[in-house]
């Protein structure tokens, strides 16, 4: 049976996270605290969703990509209905979240479980999963847990690129006045 025509799967796809009258809905503030848009906080949970999926269904200890364990982290701090109602009524087990205890064992059996996780995810939904979300294996331990929490109103947060940009436009404003000096 493919994961889709699932009674799990159904339920998954029915359920919403946290209250329906919430003013600011789960997805809004799952966008808010990752500085996502709604669109990519939408599609992460979705993809959290098949997750949970297959942490019932695969038959091994399943590892989330670095967006959907945002979710999950989130979906934790809802704590009733988490617990009252996602992992009894939808999932019809407890999914708890273990972090690592660290150390290169836990790198491999992670690494290790990411992968199966991956594999798993082909074989339940007919389709590779989408690598904005369920990054490599390199960047999800390598380059995602460096990652921390930052307040925009303390600090400004520049891309990479401009660290080329800022000294190019330097250099041509300099150039720049060297030739109206020059003339």
């Amino acid at each position: 049976m493919s994961a889709v025509a699932s009674d799990l799967w159904q339920r998954l796809a029915a359920y919403e996270i946290g209250p329906p009258t919430a003013s600011l809905t789960f997805a809004q503030r799952l966008a808010r605290e990752n500085r996502w848009t709604l669109q990519f906080a939408e599609r992460v949970i979705r993809e959290y969703k098949r997750f949970c999926y297959l942490a019932v269904t695969s038959g091994h200890e399943v590892t989330p990509s670095d967006a959907v364990d945002q979710a999950w982290h989130l979906h934790l701090t809802y704590s009733r209905d988490y617990w009252e109602r996602f992992c009894p009524d939808v999932l019809g087990m407890s999914l708890h979240h273990g972090p690592t205890a660290g150390g290169a064992v836990e790198r491999r059996r992670y690494y290790d479980q990411y992968a199966a996780t991956l594999k798993s995810y082909e074989e339940a939904f007919g389709e590779p999963p989408p690598p904005d979300i369920w990054r490599d294996a390199q960047r999800r331990f390598a380059i995602d847990p460096k990652a921390f929490r930052v307040n925009p109103k303390d600090v400004m947060v520049l891309s990479r690129n401009w660290l080329i940009i800022i000294p190019m436009a330097g250099t041509l404003l300099f150039v720049g006045a060297l030739l109206v000096a020059g003339s």
